[in-house]
């Protein structure tokens, strides 16, 4: 199985996150409607935590399946196998890939209970194997590596309970997909006709269409605060989205996380590194003479933070500009003082720097 998570991804929106993949001669991921519900450009990130750019180009709602574009990334040249002629049946062993709730990669082992079991009139795969919110799109994998299903974790009070869209399904899905642009496209679950022009009707069998499947959620003013922010350390705000009211990216190695505290306190702050065992003192003395105001320095757990603060009702004061300013400089900050910290004070890279 390890051999197969370097096609799969980690699908990022403002929503939240899920798991996304790549088949075998075909340039796009696969992963659930669910997932990138409300969004047409998101976030790629593959297994060493580079981020690209993707655009959705097919939702089927009712399936809850959708395909995502990412030019920059070789997608067909080598990726997990479908098979048409492949046969599963109960109890065998099945595989769970992907990202649950946004952690790092998961491979969870599990049996199949059901090869069709029918619900909200589908048949799904059932298994054992726990599937949490972030395994959502990502692929269901037999001993041999070949595409089983396709993990949905939109059913709720399902405990101990997974499912996944059958392996037939996704092929019959991909077959009918033959575009190589990027526009956005709804398929019709009556006739498979793609729909590119918002409507409320198929034009090609007059089957209703959910015209909401078309539209983009509307960013809040907080989001759009922030994202102004991060266009303006020349950032894409696309690329550094975590789901609601967060954002997280790295700023050369340091992370840097921004979000919401108990609805009342904007955060960022950056875990730069691990204390050393010895001559503590130096180094407590140096942040503890606040340096870089209105920043400041904190430790938990032995890792040193740099953070800022402010209360939410300053973002929308006379004061927002300057915030705004203030929040735009730490990413910078953060990424100098890391590497100032391992040289000068013999500490160590948090275990979320991305270093070589």
């Amino acid at each position: 199985m390890e051999q197969h998570k370097k096609y799969i991804y980690k699908v990022i929106t403002s929503e939240g996150t899920g798991s996304g993949f790549a088949v075998k001669g075909h340039n796009f991921l696969i992963t659930n409607y669910h997932v990138v519900e409300g969004t047409k450009q998101l976030a790629i990130e593959d297994q060493e935590r580079n981020r690209y750019l993707g655009d959705v180009v097919m939702v089927n709602p009712q399936l809850d399946l959708a395909f995502v574009r990412v030019d920059e990334l070789p997608l067909s040249d080598s990726s997990i196998t479908i098979d048409d002629d492949l046969e599963i049946t109960n109890t065998q062993k099945i595989f769970i890939n992907g990202f649950p709730f946004g952690m790092p990669f998961t491979i969870t082992e599990g049996i199949i209970s059901s090869t069709n079991q029918p619900m909200n009139n589908r048949h799904y795969i059932q298994t054992d194997a726990a599937v949490n919110p972030g395994n959502s799109g990502g692929p269901m994998l037999n001993q041999a590596g070949v595409l089983v299903g396709v993990t949905t974790s939109k059913f709720n009070n399902a405990d101990n309970v997974g499912f996944g869209i059958r392996f037939n399904e996704i092929i019959k899905e991909i077959n009918d997909f033959n575009f190589s642009d990027k526009l956005y496209r709804v398929k019709c679950n009556s006739c498979d006709h793609f729909i590119e022009t918002p409507t409320k009707f198929c034009p090609h069998c007059g089957n209703k269409i959910d015209i909401s499947v078309f539209e983009e959620f509307e960013k809040s003013p907080f989001e759009e605060f922030i994202e102004s922010a991060i266009e303006g350390m020349g950032a894409n705000p696309v690329l550094c989205r975590a789901g609601r009211d967060t954002w997280e990216f790295h700023q050369g190695s340091a992370l840097i996380r921004m979000f919401v505290y108990q609805r009342n306190y904007l955060i960022v702050t950056s875990p730069l590194v691990k204390l050393p065992k010895q001559n503590l003192k130096v180094i407590y003395e140096y942040m503890l003479s606040h340096p870089y105001a209105p920043y400041h320095f904190g430790v938990s757990d032995s890792i040193v933070y740099i953070s800022y603060r402010v209360h939410m009702s300053d973002v929308f004061s006379d004061d927002a500009e300057r915030i705004k300013g203030y929040v735009r400089d730490i990413p910078q900050l953060a990424d100098d003082l890391d590497n100032m910290l391992v040289e000068k004070y013999g500490c160590e890279f948090s275990i979320d720097a991305k270093v070589n």
